[in-house]
């Protein structure tokens, strides 16, 4: 898993600093990566929309990848864990929840099938980077076990080796 993690943050880096797409038209061509779209956005008037392009395609798939990181290169340091790895795993969930690379392709690709009458759309690395993101982020969740990083963590305010309250949804395909 943490090679996973490893190539989904160099691609992760390759999708956000590398375009998506191109358009050719009448002679002019543009293009843009997501964090450039989401400043167009921003800059277009569309802030709320922007902050949730900004959230769901950059900031969230960052945090997801750099929390699931940090935890399993800890992991690897013995037993038990500190109190703030079981805490980092809530986190986790939350970061996965709102990263939402797929939903962005999907609509990138019904946007790039309607434009192309009008255009001509340049698919750019970006795109292949994002494409792999989406699919690294997915064997990610599926491999990566945080029951077991749960029970090795040390929950010193309580005394005991398990927490009060909620433990994270280890369960990622059942939702």
């Amino acid at each position: 898993t943490l090679a996973l993690t490893l190539g989904a943050a160099i691609v992760f880096l390759i999708a956000n600093a590398f375009p998506l797409m191109g358009l050719s038209a009448a002679g002019r061509q543009v293009s843009t990566t997501i964090i450039g779209g989401s400043l167009v956005l921003w800059a277009d008037g569309h802030q709320l929309t922007a902050a949730l392009v900004g959230l769901c395609a950059v900031v969230a798939p960052g945090a997801y990848i750099v929390m699931i990181m940090t935890i399993l290169i800890i992991a690897r340091h013995g037993d038990p864990l500190p109190e703030w790895v079981g805490k980092m795993l809530n986190g986790v969930e939350l970061a996965r929840e709102w990263a939402m690379a797929e939903v962005m392709m999907l609509g990138i690709l019904v946007a790039m099938v309607k434009i192309a009458d009008l255009a001509t759309v340049i698919v750019g690395a970006g795109m292949f980077a994002t494409g792999a993101l989406i699919v690294l982020i997915a064997l990610i969740a599926t491999n990566f076990r945080p029951e077991e990083i749960w029970a090795r963590t040390r929950w010193s305010a309580t005394g005991s080796p398990v927490p009060e309250g909620p433990r994270p949804v280890t369960d990622y395909g059942e939702r």
